[in-house]
């Protein structure tokens, strides 16, 4: 029985806090590498509140690997509706398996 870990990330904002996230998944559109994750709290469990952040690449960062919120709007509703569309898919199909 193949055993899932949850792909984990701590990350700091603009303040120096950090928190740790949980990836749920992941997706490229229009060359832009989007993030949705949630936060976990200290025993890395799932916050069970339903909501998620969308983070993307920042394609202008010197260091590789930044990540910033998405500030338009109008790309944020739709990159989010995309992701909640996948993420629903894919609990759709877990319950296939159980």
């Amino acid at each position: 029985m193949e055993e899932n870990t949850p792909d984990l990330f701590t990350l700091e904002d603009d303040e120096g806090k950090e928190t740790t996230f949980q990836l749920l998944d992941k997706m490229e559109v229009d060359g832009v590498t989007y993030y949705a994750m949630t936060p976990v709290d200290d025993d890395a469990i799932v916050n069970g509140d339903g909501e998620f952040v969308i983070l993307m690449d920042d394609v202008d960062a010197e260091e590789e690997g930044m990540l910033v919120t998405v500030d338009d709007d109008e790309q944020l509703d739709r990159i989010g509706e995309i992701f909640i569309e996948r993420i629903n898919e894919m609990y759709d199909d877990e319950d296939e398996f159980e």
